[in-house]
């Protein structure tokens, strides 16, 4: 029997799941339905807005369900209703209870955007950034009624470089997961599938991403400061404070200063904002004022001098 045969539930929401919806109707895989979150308001001018997932599902005729919670008995009818052989999840957004879980024929899958049972939750992919982790993928799960604890179906890896984003990781996690998403359905519907249960006692958990978190500490290494820098974009985006003045880091880059100061501006030139941290030192080269688009630190410096003068400290200007 071929995947194509299935009916298939698919159940996601931004832009990350619309690929993996998107690579199953290009190989003509049976969409029975699709599930999202209920359209957001967006903008500035604050309107409703279909999630990505939506959009493509819309494109392609495809019915969908935005129920608010999958607990209701309602809603556990209508899905009952669809007559799936299979559930697909992906970023979905909703707690499935069990009677949901259970409702396919052969329940329901997940994709994961880490190598489990490693960075379990909300923001795996941030997370490895962050720690600087150098190997990264997304693993297909059978999903149970816990967190992101279900049985391993396939796994795919891909390598975290030191220029990586959270931005670029998503993208690379974006393309190979469609692949071995299509690989083990195609297993499922022959029955050729060999679940591996987790190792429980290796969990770590992703948290959820705040804005308060991207505030860069001074204190930290500039080792570290560098990870958060490009594990907080595309969102939130590290930034501190330059003359009390909010500011946005794109850039950066570690130098090599035993004597740093925590806090210190050191130097602010065309080459970049050198600031001392608890370990080494920080030169930001490319950062974004309030109320701007993001810029060089050449562009910045012009007009802006007085906000990086050396020999100030941040830290010193943070507690007035």
């Amino acid at each position: 029997m071929s995947g194509k045969q299935l009916n298939i539930i698919f159940a996601g929401t931004p832009e990350f799941a619309a690929k993996h919806l998107e690579a199953l109707l290009a190989q003509e895989y049976n969409i029975v339905a699709c599930y999202t979150q209920p359209d957001r308001p967006a903008g500035r001018g604050k309107k409703l807005q279909p999630s990505a997932v939506k959009q493509v599902a819309l494109e392609h005729d495809i019915p969908v369900c935005q129920p608010e919670s999958l607990k209701s008995e309602e809603a556990l009818v209508e899905l009952s209703a669809w007559n799936a052989d299979l559930m697909i999840v992906v970023a979905y957004g909703l707690l499935l209870p069990k009677a949901a879980l259970d409702t396919p024929k052969h329940g329901c899958i997940n994709v994961h955007g880490s190598i489990l049972p490693k960075w379990r939750g909300a923001a795996p992919i941030q997370r490895a950034v962050l720690e600087g982790d150098n190997k990264t993928g997304v693993t297909i799960m059978q999903m149970d009624v816990g967190l992101d604890t279900g049985d391993m179906l396939h796994i795919e890896t891909c390598d975290i470089t030191a220029q990586d984003t959270s931005g670029s990781v998503y993208e690379k996690l974006q393309s190979i997961g469609p692949d071995a998403l299509i690989q083990t359905v195609e297993k499922i519907a022959i029955g050729d599938i060999s679940p591996e249960k987790q190792n429980d006692t290796l969990a770590t958990y992703a948290h959820k991403l705040t804005k308060q978190e991207a505030e860069i500490d001074w204190h930290l290494s500039a080792e570290i400061i560098e990870r958060k820098i490009r594990g907080y974009q595309p969102w939130p985006v590290a930034y501190t404070q330059l003359a009390g003045n909010i500011v946005k880091v794109w850039q950066s880059d570690v130098v090599i200063h035993p004597n740093a100061v925590a806090g210190e501006i050191i130097s602010a030139d065309k080459t970049g904002i050198v600031i001392g941290t608890g370990q080494n030192a920080l030169r930001i080269t490319q950062l974004q004022p309030q109320g701007k688009k993001a810029m060089m630190v050449t562009d910045f410096i012009n007009g802006r001098a007085d906000w990086v003068k050396p020999g100030s400290n941040l830290l010193q200007q943070s507690d007035k």
